[in-house]
């Protein structure tokens, strides 16, 4: 493993990415069968799960040189997974994400990173404004290529929260007569905007946003209102979906909505629809992807779930029912990434 390990930093120090990345690989197979230090009986879990985590996160910034940002993504994931609050795994997924023009989930890795580099750096106050100023930048790339929404936000102190949202409901019309298909404010979570720490100290915002298409923004308010995230396109909750028409929702409208459920994931943090949340809505769309029959899309989904999961802990309190929800979908997770079946806490949520 140190030969691997000495090579493959021999081969990156050189820029041969390709030889780097052969390299790694080769140490991450030997990581996985234990031998993460000199005698593999008296490997700790948490000496091996940090090892792995820096491996992986070699091999992101490899294919991210080849130009493969989709295999430097599964890595980044992986690399979270086993190390959730590390904040540059979390900006080296945002890395990914931005190479691959997916520039909400970018802003909500970036403010991921963010979050844990004050929680547990705190000191740095330029790292911190660099790491806004990358999420920012996310931010107003993913709005600027946006048809089909706009958005408002407002800031929000202790008000009663349904006079405030009636509040920027009104003010969204005024402000965006192109977006009044369909209006709603997100009542479940405070917003937080990337700004400097000494301009807006623990500013919070509410979340307005607006549709050209109606039937698109009501359907992504059913699935980002309900206390349980919702399939979006299907006729009655979790009822069963065809392939055909699962690939005609998919063309039609899947698209707009994914997009306008991840812009509301890049700002905010906690969710009052509980922890488990937004990774619920990523086993959805693993399923949806499931029956398209795009298989590696749905192993890329499922692992982004896993890495979501794990760093869950880390940003907000979880109580001991929501812990062992949390624990209960990274399992079932692995499950379906191995491609076991059986009944599983998933398969009872999806039949409710």
């Amino acid at each position: 493993l140190r030969a691997a390990l000495r090579d493959g930093s021999a081969r990156f120090g050189q820029r041969d990415f390709a030889a780097a990345a052969a390299r790694f690989s080769t140490a991450l197979q030997l990581c996985s069968k234990g031998f993460a230090t000199e005698d593999p009986l008296k490997s700790s879990p948490d000496d091996i799960s940090r090892l792995a985590s820096w491996i992986e996160s070699k091999l992101v910034i490899c294919y991210l040189k080849l130009g493969q940002p989709g295999l430097a993504l599964h890595h980044s994931h992986r690399s979270i997974i086993q190390n959730p609050s590390h904040f540059r795994s979390h900006l080296r997924q945002a890395a990914c994400f931005r190479c691959l023009h997916r520039y909400s989930e970018a802003a909500r890795s970036a403010m991921v990173a963010q979050c844990l580099y004050v929680l547990a750096e705190g000191a740095g106050l330029e790292t911190s404004d660099l790491i806004q100023l990358y999420w920012q930048a996310m931010t107003q790339e993913a709005l600027s290529g946006e048809v089909s929404f706009s958005v408002l936000y407002t800031p929000f102190e202790k008000e009663d929260k349904t006079d405030k949202i009636k509040e920027a409901n009104k003010t969204f019309a005024e402000k965006h007569p192109d977006y009044v298909q369909h209006i709603f404010t997100d009542p479940h979570g405070i917003h937080l905007l990337p700004e400097r720490a000494e301009s807006h100290p623990d500013q919070q915002y509410l979340l307005t946003l607006g549709f050209r298409n109606k039937e698109i923004g009501k359907t992504v308010e059913t699935c980002v209102t309900r206390k349980l995230p919702v399939f979006p396109g299907q006729k009655t909750t979790f009822s069963p979906i065809m392939e055909e028409e699962a690939k005609t929702f998919w063309q039609n409208t899947g698209k707009r909505i994914m997009a306008a459920m991840a812009f509301i994931g890049s700002t905010k943090i906690k969710d009052e629809r509980g922890p488990c949340a937004r990774a619920i809505e990523q086993f959805h769309h693993a399923s949806l992807l499931s029956l398209l029959q795009r298989g590696e899309e749905q192993a890329q989904v499922m692992t982004q779930a896993m890495a979501e999961l794990a760093t869950v802990p880390y940003l907000q309190r979880v109580s001991q029912e929501d812990d062992k929800l949390l624990q209960s979908l990274m399992a079932d997770a692995l499950d379906i990434l191995a491609g076991r079946t059986g009944e599983r806490v998933w398969t009872k949520i999806q039949k409710v």
